[in-house]
């Protein structure tokens, strides 16, 4: 079965959609567990975690590699949890993390604008004018931060598989709809889908390790061979801090080979390169 995502604005329902999806298939499901999980095993506050990942660019300028540190330890948390499988996540930027993997199966979650300021009212206890300040720089803030760093709009229904308005559709009536769709052949794991997924957690583990050493490097990874792209000048020179690199990368489970190269690759050009020595 596949990974299944939940996107959806704040006050959307989307979250009831997703804790009703996961009983329907007694699937985990996953939100706020990623920020616990990253904050304890990258010993980081819970809360730079939420400003990485939520908050505007504009408002982060100043963690400068900070932010793409916490981005990072969340993307390899995120990872690691969801390659066991069985899993719906509606935490932060599921759209964006797990995009590449064949067999996530991606919803996004719509509801009417008057409804959501209805229940920010509801629930904040709010006016209405609050209540729409609140939902345009929460709805603002998300677009700009994928936009910003991956150059792709939160609101882009080409993200998704499915995109649901939930108006006259009930949460219910998107369930049903959703479990109709994710049952199609296209959606499910395979060896091949599964090594996709392999190779991403052994790419996010060796990122978030090198960014401790504020390296921020391009890494490839295919059945175990490592590569390591636009290392830079001070590292293709420095051969006690390769070295360093190399054999804390070793220790990563499946890691059999690394490369280390000047260039941008692609995928299909992993076989013709040589470990630089």
């Amino acid at each position: 079965m596949p990974i299944i995502t939940i996107s959806r604005g704040s006050y959307s329902r989307g979250k009831e959609v997703a804790e009703k999806l996961a009983q329907r298939l007694n699937y985990a499901c996953v939100s706020r567990e990623i920020l616990l999980e990253a904050s304890e095993e990258f010993n980081i506050p819970e809360i730079s975690l939420v400003r990485a990942i939520h908050d505007s660019p504009s408002v982060l300028e100043r963690f400068r590699l900070g932010k793409e540190r916490y981005i990072s330890y969340y993307q390899c948390t995120l990872l690691k949890h969801v390659q066991k499988d069985n899993v719906v996540y509606h935490g932060l930027a599921g759209q964006y993390f797990l995009q590449s993997i064949p067999h996530v199966f991606k919803v996004r979650i719509l509801a009417k604008i008057d409804d959501r300021v209805k229940e920010v009212m509801r629930r904040d206890q709010v006016s209405k004018k609050e209540a729409e300040n609140i939902l345009i720089k929460d709805d603002e803030e998300r677009r700009s931060w994928g936009l910003k760093l991956y150059g792709i709009d939160g609101w882009d229904s080409r993200l998704y598989d499915m995109v649901l308005l939930i108006d006259k559709l009930s949460a219910d009536d998107a369930v049903d709809l959703i479990l109709e769709i994710v049952k199609k052949p296209v959606f499910q794991t395979t060896a091949a889908s599964q090594k996709v997924l392999d190779d991403q957690l052994m790419c996010a583990r060796i990122h978030a390790l090198l960014i401790d050493y504020s390296l921020m490097i391009e890494v490839k990874a295919d059945d175990g061979k490592v590569i390591l792209c636009n290392i830079g000048e001070s590292l293709r020179s420095d051969f006690r801090l390769r070295s360093k690199i190399e054999e804390l990368i070793m220790k990563i489970e499946g890691v059999k080979e690394i490369i280390f190269t000047g260039k941008t690759i692609k995928h299909e050009q992993v076989d013709l390169l040589h470990t630089i020595r």
